[in-house]
């Protein structure tokens, strides 16, 4: 019966359980520490107990355990043999005197840091790590050489052990900052790619790649000797006159790393890749050349030889009379100022209009000519010229306004007679 199973304690633990799961409770007569934890106590619920529909207590939510801190258990080393017993009690005071070293490094008490250090390695020998820190606080007093012998023990330690690969890695790395102290970058990459090869680093390819780069440059300025530059310029100059022209670049080339801010060794090399029709290689030293020295009129010219020959004449004429500004009297300048113009000229009454309209296309192509046709004030004038000659007249009496207008000339962009 229903009476029966409700006075069967047993059954209603069960069914108060179940009722428990569904978010409800039923509290019973009788249970006093129930009615006592109960939402608002017994005299809320009395107060509510005319309301219709009264509030179920919410529930109050039970604070989290704290952590129970454990404590580490003593290992049993009743089993071990007493060598081995005495090599992991060795073992675990030279992690005390490890620690004991690392706060000392931190207070920066390095004497009685390495004393630690070595407390901890005669204790237990075939711990790397011991002796990397050795290392470390080498590297911090500057003394590089002993951080360099310490790093390579750790890693003769750490291979006999088989310590990890990144801690081999960071002790060989450690030695390449050392090396790379001591400005010895052959050895610092040496360094860094072994210590690649036992554990690849990001951070240590970049340390290796800028050693490199480094390097480059100390090998660069270590190369540079005026005398011997010159030595090689006259032994270009030899080739050149004798038309040996390979001879000759090599000769220069040279010439170039042993002085490479010589403008007239470019200007030279400049010529000599002109004759094998290295144009682009010989527009680079010709730019390079005014780089270092703006006022040399020998470059000027070569600058306007080159541009005659691959017949970008409008520059030619730029380049001839920025010449002439530095040295009025050029003879070489005023000739080839006249040659760009009788070519200018020629190709006018010659060339067919297919050829002029590949030119003038050419011309587009150069940004100062590009320049040119988007200034505002020149596309004006040449409206004028079409539409009323005699202001344009008047612009042309601008220097800077004809220049550009005789530039559109001289590319081919517009056409006279």
């Amino acid at each position: 019966k229903l009476s029966d199973m409700l006075g069967d304690p047993r059954f209603m633990e069960v069914f108060q359980a179940a009722l428990r799961a569904q978010g409800m409770d039923i509290r019973m007569g009788g249970d006093d520490d129930d009615d006592k934890n109960a939402a608002g106590g017994s005299s809320a619920s009395s107060s509510n107990s005319g309301s219709a529909s009264a509030k179920p207590a919410e529930k109050k939510k039970e604070p989290e355990p704290e952590p129970m801190e454990v404590e580490e258990e003593e290992e049993d080393l009743s089993d071990l043999s007493p060598e081995e017993r005495k090599k992991k009690e060795d073992a675990k005071k030279a992690m005390e005197a490890k620690k004991k070293g690392n706060a000392l490094f931190m207070e920066k008490k390095f004497d009685d840091a390495l004393a630690a250090y070595d407390e901890a390695i005669a204790l237990d020998p075939t711990n790397m790590t011991y002796v990397a820190n050795k290392a470390a606080v080498y590297f911090n007093t500057k003394k590089y050489d002993e951080c360099i012998e310490a790093c390579q023990k750790a890693v003769e330690v750490g291979k006999e052990n088989r310590a990890p690969f990144e801690e081999r890695a960071k002790a060989l790395t450690r030695a390449a900052k050392a090396y790379q102290k001591k400005k010895d970058l052959d050895k610092a990459i040496q360094m860094c790619q072994e210590a690649q090869l036992e554990h690849f680093d990001k951070a240590t390819e970049r340390l290796l790649k800028t050693m490199q780069l480094e390097k480059k440059k100390a090998d660069t300025l270590a190369y540079q000797d005026d005398d011997k530059a010159e030595e090689a310029k006259q032994r270009g100059n030899t080739h050149f006159r004798n038309k040996e022209w390979v001879k000759a670049i090599e000769e220069y080339e040279e010439a170039v790393k042993r002085a490479p801010n010589n403008a007239p060794i470019r200007n030279n090399l400049a010529a000599a890749l002109c004759k094998i029709m290295d144009f682009n290689g010989a527009k680079t030293q010709i730019d390079k050349a005014l780089e270092l020295d703006p006022k040399y009129v020998k470059a000027w010219v070569r600058k306007g030889d080159l541009e005659v020959m691959v017949k970008e004449h409008h520059k030619a004429l730029d380049s001839y009379k920025k010449g002439l500004e530095l040295d009025p009297d050029n003879v070489a300048c005023k000739e080839g100022l006249k040659k760009a113009t009788y070519q200018i000229n020629m190709a006018n009454a010659n060339m067919t209009e297919d050829e002029k309209k590949a030119r003038a296309e050419r011309a587009m192509s150069d940004p100062e000519i590009q320049a040119i046709l988007n200034d505002p004030v020149i596309n004006q004038v040449l409206k004028d010229f079409a539409e009323n000659p005699n202001a344009a007249q008047q612009a042309m009496m601008d220097p800077t306004v004809r220049a550009k207008i005789e530039k559109l000339v001289a590319a081919g962009i517009l056409q006279t007679g």
